[in-house]
């Protein structure tokens, strides 16, 4: 008489195979979809959200946008005086050269300055009291007793050099660095020289 053959599966009773219902699968798919549009959303967001600000800046006028040096921060917005034409002989031993050159530089400004200019912005945007004195006028005042020394050192700088020192990129960065360093001089450390600027520069 045949003996029944035995099911491999019923000699472990307690083995069960594990079946994932459909319902348990429906969940885990709806878990993983929600996860990629989260992280989706978020991408996009920043994306958005970068672009947004780049076409803030360029809409916003140019005095209300902060300038950077070449560090990246923030650089300090300063007194621009122009000193106007200057028309002098160099000291070229074999010919007579002059140089005709427009100058500018950009100058700090006192800490007096700085809190002077907040306080008159904060009484224009509905400050209350008696608005302060506009401190460009002063500040314009003050550059004017100025200039005459500041002509002088300029003057002093350029006529001791030659046309061909100042004929150079590089002749014309030193002498604006020795203008830098004479004025600097004159100020006595109460403000700076943040920039020597030559408009037209004409040497004949």
């Amino acid at each position: 008489m045949a003996r029944p053959t035995e099911n491999k599966d019923d000699k472990n009773p307690n083995k069960k195979i594990l079946e994932m219902s459909p319902s348990l699968m429906m969940m885990i798919s709806n878990g993983v979809m929600l996860v990629v549009i989260i992280v989706s959303l978020f991408i996009m967001y920043m994306l958005i959200d970068s672009s947004m600000n780049k076409k803030i800046a360029q809409l916003l006028p140019e005095n209300q946008q902060e300038e950077t040096d070449e560090d990246g921060e923030v650089r300090e917005e300063g007194i621009l005086l122009d000193l106007g034409d200057f028309i002098l002989n160099l000291a070229d031993v074999n010919a007579r050269r002059y140089l005709k050159v427009g100058i500018a530089m950009e100058l700090s400004k006192t800490q007096e300055e700085i809190d002077a200019q907040n306080a008159l912005a904060n009484a224009k945007s509905g400050g209350h009291g008696a608005a302060p004195a506009d401190p460009n006028a002063e500040i314009a005042a003050i550059m004017e007793r100025y200039k005459p020394a500041i002509r002088d050192a300029i003057i002093s700088v350029l006529s001791n050099k030659t046309s061909d020192e100042l004929s150079t990129p590089t002749g014309k960065e030193i002498a604006k660095e020795e203008i830098l360093e004479m004025v600097n001089n004159i100020f006595e450390g109460q403000r700076e020289v943040m920039r020597v600027s030559f408009g037209q520069f004409i040497i004949q």
